[in-house]
């Protein structure tokens, strides 16, 4: 009950003051540390655990998903395999979250196939899962395959939602919408998830007056547009070149704007050329979120790109001043299975210097295709770097301008 409701604390109290622990204990205590996304502990509880049953490895996996670590989960996952029990159907639904999060499809793959080699049962929560982790991971041909045989069984929303954003992220906005239309028919009932993907997809098409529809729908369905519905909408007028009609939208939204409506905004404001919004807007994101090095370095474009060198300069004066640091970016890829993790200007990977000349000759290329108006907005971190004697601001362009 304690961890249930979040309390690990009473929960840890209660734990300790047992005279037996059985594995149930042990396992709700686990549970309990996942939820609230202490991994740590968690980890520290699991191992202490003299047994451990599937229920134990399921939550271990599942505390490291929610908690973001999804290379330790599938990691974890694997040590499972070696050690422990057969996985069941819960425990998949973790891992190919993990996948999905990581863009591994090949593992993806793999763990399907231990799906039907272990004959577990397919559940519907398990379709869906394999749906969403195809779709995220790019393949969404496979995605509909599997949501094609769920078709023929009892479906609910999510996994139709799972689907139609999918198709909706990799450009299919027509076949998104489409599909949309069968759920009708169908007769199964949208929910605010539903609307959020057909938003995205109207985003992408930059179908505006369908957006419109979509969003003023909710209501009709008894639904209230959340946080998270007004930013897809401000997406789809920012991304349309609707800047004035977006910023009218922001200013008489029945909420404050969030961080997410106003980067949308910004990124549209950019993006057209509408350099005077951009400037009032790029000022209303520090203001909300004045730690974000992310907000200096946007507002600071912005003034690059209008040529307001001392401005530009001043902001990044004043991250250093309010000791905002710059977080490195990094990607993941997969590549035969492996995920290989690089972050900017690292140089632990052993096969690092070839990496680096390839990516020389691809910056190579596309300065060579590059537009004036970017190569002035790339010039001002040029300018920093030389005019500080700092090379690191020089490689930090390179990065960004890959």
């Amino acid at each position: 009950m304690y961890g249930s409701c979040g309390d690990v604390l009473c929960a840890r109290k209660v734990f300790d003051e047992m005279p037996v622990k059985n594995l149930v204990s042990w396992n709700s205590m686990l549970d309990g540390y996942g939820k609230c996304g202490d991994v740590v502990l968690m980890r520290e509880v699991f191992d202490s655990m003299i047994e451990r049953d599937v229920v134990s490895w399921s939550s271990l996996i599942d505390g490291y998903v929610k908690d973001g670590e999804y290379a330790e989960a599938l990691a974890m996952f694997e040590k499972m395999r070696v050690e422990g029990p057969k996985a069941n159907e819960v425990t998949m639904v973790s891992v190919l979250g993990a996948c999905a999060h990581l863009g591994a499809l090949e593992q993806g793959r793999v763990m399907h196939e231990y799906v039907v080699e272990n004959k577990l049962p397919m559940t519907l929560v398990l379709r869906t899962s394999l749906v969403d982790m195809y779709a995220k991971c790019g393949a969404v041909e496979e995605a509909l395959v599997v949501f094609r045989e769920a078709l023929g069984r009892k479906t609910d929303v999510l996994i139709w939602n799972a689907m139609i954003g999918g198709l909706a992220t990799h450009g299919l906005v027509t076949d998104s919408l489409e599909l949309y239309k069968k759920m009708r028919v169908l007769k199964v009932r949208p929910d605010e998830i539903t609307y959020l993907c057909l938003l995205c997809a109207c985003a992408h098409g930059g179908l505006v007056k369908e957006a419109w529809c979509f969003f003023d729908s909710l209501g009709k369905d008894g639904m209230t547009a959340k946080c998270e519905h007004y930013a897809c909408m401000m997406d789809v007028l920012a991304r349309a070149g609707r800047l004035t009609e977006a910023y009218r939208f922001l200013c008489e939204m029945p909420m404050e704007p969030t961080a997410s409506m106003l980067g949308a905004l910004l990124s549209g404001c950019i993006n057209h050329g509408r350099l005077d919004l951009a400037e009032i807007v790029g000022k209303k994101l520090i203001d909300l979120e004045p730690f974000h090095d992310g907000r200096y370095v946007g507002l600071s474009n912005v003034y690059a790109l209008k040529k307001r060198w001392d401005e530009a300069k001043a902001m990044r004066e004043a991250m250093d001043t309010r000791g905002v640091k710059k977080l490195p970016g990094f990607s993941v890829v997969e590549i035969f299975g492996a995920l290989h993790r690089f972050i900017a200007h690292d140089k632990a990977h052993p096969e690092s210097d070839q990496i680096y000349t390839i990516l020389d000759f691809v910056l190579w290329q596309m300065k060579l295709g590059r537009d004036c108006e970017e190569q002035e907005q790339l010039l001002y971190d040029i300018n920093v770097g030389i005019g500080n004697g700092d090379d690191s601001s020089a490689l930090q362009m390179n990065d960004f301008s890959l």
